[in-house]
Order: C-alpha cells, then structure tokens, then sequence
C-alpha cells in the first residue's frame, strides 16, 4: 500500500504585503462602503451648494425609498468621533425626507484643503449651478489651492494676471475663463438679497427681479452701506440697474461722491430701449385689491383689467351723456 506524504503549504506574500506599507493598506480599508446614521454626518462647514426642497429631490426621495442609495456618499472622520460630508448633501437630504436612518459612505481620510477641493469638484457637476453657488466655491477651492503652494491674487485685481496662479487651474478645470471665475468670486462682496437677485437671473422667475452678472460685478465694489442704500431703491421702486449705471454707481463709490440724491438722480434716468413703467406706492393699492391676488402678476392683470372696464364704463356714459343732450 503506497502511503503519500502530506504536504506542508506554503504560504506566499500577497502582492499587497510587497507593494504596500501598513498605513496604505489601512487607508485601503477605510475605502468600504458602511451604513453610517444620518445624525452622526455633518454638513461640511460653510457649505456653498443649497439644498433645496424641490420636486427634484422629492424624487430622489422617492428612489431612495423604493431602490435605496444607489452611489455612496463621501465623508470623513472628525475628531468628536462622528463625520463629515464632502460629497453628498442632497442624498443625504433626500434619505431624510425617505425616513431612512442610515446612508452608504465612503470614509476617506483628508486634509482640509483635500476635503474641500474634492466637495467643490464633486458639486460642481450638477446641471444647474447659481452664481451664488460658483462664487462661493470657487472662492473655497482657491484657497485650498493656495495652501498647497499656488498664489491666491484672484480678488485684488481687476484684469486677468498672465501668470500661473491657482485661478488659472480652476479655470482650466472648470471650462470658465480666468477673468471670468475672478468675476464670480467678486460677488460674494455683495449683500445676500443682492446676490439673491443675481440667482433669479439664473433662475427666469419673471414675477422677481433679476441683476445679471456683469452690473452685479460693478456693484460689488460699493461699499455695504452704499450697497443697503441701492437696495432700499431697488426694492421701493421694483427696478434694478443697468450695466452704464452700475458702472457709474462704481465709479462715484470710488471717487468718495457716492450719495443717496445722486444714487436715485442716475436710477431714474430711462434707460436706453427701456419701456416706461408706471410707479404706484403698493400701500395705496393695498386698501382697493382683493386680498386673494397671491402675487404681483395676479395684481397686475386684475388693475389691467380694472382700467379697461372704467374705461369701457367711462365712454358708455359720454355716449349717454351725448344723448341726452
């Protein structure tokens, strides 16, 4: 009877052991996907990107609901022991509205300039991005890009620097031209209801105002009690400026002669293709409407409305008056 001789097994290092060091390997093992409760997240600390209740997200919810977060959600540890997000808000927000109590992550060790760079590049893939939104994230990537080396003079300058600066890689990055993302960043020196308005451009809501881009740039470099000044304006008299005014709101700022008499003198200049707007004190309508028209348009249309019929109303009884004569 033929015996055979077992074998002892060998074990060989895998290529990992001889590749890697410990730390890498740990790293590697933070990059699982575990359920983490919502309450122990954190919103990443003066997050630009809003999270808004809209009928999109209430779809998310809805998904999430039925199939449950299909991509993981990119956070990291802090140091009380619960995390923060980096990548994730909205699914976060949206498992909430879905009464979930976890969310996929991925727990990644990162630096704050890492964390931050990555949670402007991740948001910055949405289809929809506000200025005010681009403003305050390209601000943030800068500085994180700074930190690691790279000049930060995107603010101090008004013409586009040829050097390479950190500008010149989020440009690149980003698909704006460099003046452009300079442009941007002027606009976290405006008030928030400002800067409110310049969203609404994005936005088309044609029942709020609306500044574009280029005069909100001028208007940045007013001072805020100049810039308090240009709103109470703009929201007694329900009209903004325009880019020649803007510019010359810039320049009186500029040269100390800002003052609110010259501030209205150039506003109320007609401007160029302008069609000319009636001016009546809302408090004074308020007393006449009826108190169901739920915005301006509705209000509009109803004195429209209202004029037609007096004047209808008015020339039955020339015709009457005519008559009887």
């Amino acid at each position: 009877m033929k015996v055979e001789k077992k074998s002892e097994k060998m074990y060989l290092p895998s290529l990992d052991d001889l590749f890697t060091n410990q730390k890498t390997r740990d790293e590697a093992d933070l990059e699982k996907v575990v359920n983490i409760k919502l309450n122990d997240i954190d919103d990443f600390p003066d997050h630009p990107f809003k999270v808004i209740v809209n009928d999109e997200l209430k779809d998310m919810a809805t998904s999430i609901k039925e199939k449950g977060v299909l991509s993981p959600a990119l956070v990291r540890k802090k140091d009380n022991g619960k995390y923060e997000m980096i990548s994730g808000h909205r699914r976060k927000k949206a498992s909430e509205l879905a009464n979930m109590d976890t969310i996929p992550c991925i727990v990644r060790e990162l630096t704050d300039d890492e964390a931050t760079i990555i949670m402007v590049d991740s948001n910055m893939q949405r289809e929809k991005v506000l200025p005010s939104e681009k403003a305050f994230a390209y601000k943030m990537k800068l500085e994180a890009l700074s930190h690691q080396g790279k000049r930060n003079d995107l603010t101090s300058v008004e013409i586009a620097q040829k050097s390479k600066t950190s500008r010149q890689v989020v440009a690149e990055q980003v698909g704006e031209s460099e003046d452009k993302i300079r442009r941007y960043i002027r606009l976290t020196y405006l008030l928030p209801k400002l800067l409110e308005y310049v969203d609404n451009s994005v936005l088309k809501d044609k029942e709020k105002l609306s500044i574009a881009l280029s005069p909100a740039v001028e208007i940045s470099y007013l001072t805020k009690e100049e810039q308090e000044c240009l709103l109470d304006y703009i929201d007694f008299y329900q009209i903004t400026p325009s880019q020649s005014q803007a510019i010359d709101l810039k320049e009186m700022s500029q040269s100390k002669t800002f003052t609110v008499e010259k501030m209205e003198d150039l506003l109320n200049e007609e401007k160029p293709n302008q069609t000319p707007t009636l001016r009546v004190s809302m408090n004074k309508l308020k007393s006449v409407l009826p108190s169901n028209l739920r915005n301006d348009r509705e209000r509009e249309e109803y004195v429209i409305k209202a004029v037609k019929w007096y004047d209808k109303y008015l020339k039955k009884m020339r015709e009457r008056n005519g008559q009887e004569r």
